[in-house]
């Protein structure tokens, strides 16, 4: 079973203070419920980097094609789905955020922040 794990695809800094490069994008890939336990993470460690949530806004990519494979391998979409939004929710969002379902194959989710100065 692969573990997922966030791949930042843009150089996040690794301090804050230093300059944030626009848009923070990640992608995870891996059990349903991980991905969305580690993308919840990211984005609670973005918001800190970033100093505000009002700054930022969210787009999710989920791959349908790996979606679909997850759950023949035996991953539910709910509940996860919905803790996630409500963690979310927590955070201090003003809204659920985007979810763009792709048809292509490729990482389950992608989660993009961009904010702004």
């Amino acid at each position: 079973m692969r573990r997922s794990s966030p791949v930042p695809r843009s150089g996040a800094p690794e301090r804050a203070g230093e300059d944030v490069p626009a848009p923070l994008v990640w992608t995870f890939d891996g059990p349903f419920e991980t991905c969305l336990a580690d993308a919840e993470d990211t984005l609670r460690r973005a918001v800190i980097l970033v100093g505000d949530v009002s700054r930022v806004a969210l787009l999710i990519d989920l791959s349908l094609p790996s979606l679909q494979a997850r759950v023949r391998a035996g991953d539910a979409v709910q509940p996860g789905w919905g803790r996630f939004l409500e963690h979310i929710e927590r955070c201090g969002f003003p809204a659920s955020p985007r979810v763009r379902h792709l048809r292509s194959a490729g990482p389950l989710l992608t989660l993009v922040i961009a904010y702004r100065d």
